[in-house]
């Protein structure tokens, strides 16, 4: 089972928050359904505990509209990567993203490292203050979340998870950025690390 969600900023993003689980276990699906509808096959009659998470028509609409669209938004965030690559390759104090052997990446988010001695605030304040969109996905890993913390896992217990967070920088990224706004936003990178292009 997987799923996946249409979120607006999504690469398949509906006109408001929507998502979809995935199998091919037809008792997974039913479970699925059937918590997703109130917990109900028929209406009044509660099996089990449910939610409202039926996806409206007009979602339904907008989601299949923008389905035929998104294997050539997929391909320009792959060109759109691969421009990042060649502007910001080899710059000091920045990590780029890598795709693994074998997969093809959609680019949903183009996520930098700031490396250690940089401060990452500074960098986004920077590219904020030229009115480059930058952001920082996921500051907090899942282990020190309030829901989590019955768990125990104290600070250094999961260091990859949290040097990401500490690290980790989104530069903006969509189907429709041009290489005049990706050589700018390069630049003003390059400008806030205190290294030229």
């Amino acid at each position: 089972m997987a799923a996946t969600s249409f979120h607006p900023g999504k690469n398949l993003g509906g006109y408001g928050d929507a998502g979809a689980v995935l199998t091919d276990d037809g008792e997974l699906a039913a479970a699925v359904r059937l918590i997703g509808d109130h917990g109900a096959r028929e209406k009044y009659r509660h099996e089990r505990f449910g939610f409202n998470f039926r996806m409206d028509a007009l979602q339904a609409v907008v989601l299949r509209a923008e389905l035929r669209r998104l294997p050539a938004w997929n391909a320009a965030r792959r060109a759109a990567a691969a421009r990042y690559d060649a502007l910001l390759g080899g710059l000091d104090g920045l990590t780029l993203p890598r795709t693994a052997p074998g997969n093809e990446h959609v680019w949903h988010l183009y996520a930098v490292r700031i490396g250690p001695g940089r401060d990452r605030g500074a960098v986004l304040a920077e590219l904020h203050a030229a009115g480059i969109g930058a952001g920082v996905h996921y500051p907090v890993p899942v282990h020190p979340q309030p829901a989590f913390r019955h768990l125990g896992h104290r600070a250094g217990a999961f260091p990859v998870a949290e040097r990401a967070a500490r690290e980790l920088l989104s530069l903006p990224l969509h189907p429709h950025l041009t290489e005049a706004q990706q050589t700018r936003v390069a630049g003003v990178l390059a400008e806030a690390l205190g290294t030229r292009l």
